[in-house]
């Protein structure tokens, strides 16, 4: 199995990496890549993200053909495909960070800034939380309610469909943490920074 991780100049992503490669073993080939032939012959894809929504989407564009090649492996061919982060974001149509910027469209949304209630709750939101799982979630399996995860963000996903939504955080409200539509999965907080229960949600990936 090939599990390729897109490489496309978003931020350091070695931890991601390294907990793909150490929970892959030498079972799974993991590749770290922006070669879209590899992505489109890959079994599965992780994308990270780091830095601002406008960002990531920028270095994404500015890739030619990137974008096509993650819309043919997700929505047309229905590979499973992992965002983390602001990769998790970038599947809503609109992000409002820094400016008004066009999503890739996945899962109808927009992505705002979270509201801190004037002051009370810090943002970026850093640190562990508590995630409560509210549905069954291929990716959460064998993972225990109000385990704590890894988080790093200031905006928040505001899925149009509440369906979609696996796991939410408890800041200033009911943060979407997790989401799952068919073969498209998303963690905002990040599981390769999130000890073992974040290693067992990658092999859950992995392992699909």
């Amino acid at each position: 199995m090939n599990v390729t991780i897109v490489d496309y100049n978003s931020g350091n992503i070695s931890s991601v990496v390294n907990s793909f490669k150490e929970v892959a073993k030498d079972k799974v080939n993991i590749e770290i890549t922006s070669d879209l032939n590899k992505i489109k012959s890959s079994d599965k894809v992780v994308l990270p993200g780091q830095g601002s929504f406008k960002s990531c989407i920028d270095a994404l564009n500015n890739i030619s053909g990137l974008v096509d090649t993650l819309c043919e492996f997700a929505i047309n061919n229905k590979k499973p495909l992992l965002g983390i982060c602001v990769g998790l974001q970038m599947f809503a149509d609109v992000g409002y960070e820094e400016t008004e910027t066009k999503g890739l469209g996945w899962i109808s949304g927009k992505v705002s800034k979270i509201d801190n209630q004037n002051g009370k709750y810090k943002l970026p939101h850093i640190g562990w939380n508590e995630i409560s799982i509210v549905k069954d979630s291929k990716i959460l399996k064998d993972i225990e309610n109000n385990s704590h995860m890894y988080f790093v963000h200031s905006y928040e996903f505001l899925p149009e469909d509440k369906n979609v939504i696996s796991a939410t955080t408890d800041y200033s409200s009911n943060i979407v943490c997790s989401v799952e539509k068919e073969n498209i999965f998303g963690t905002q907080f990040h599981p390769e920074k999130s000890d073992k229960i974040g290693l067992k949600i990658i092999d859950n990936f992995i392992s699909l």
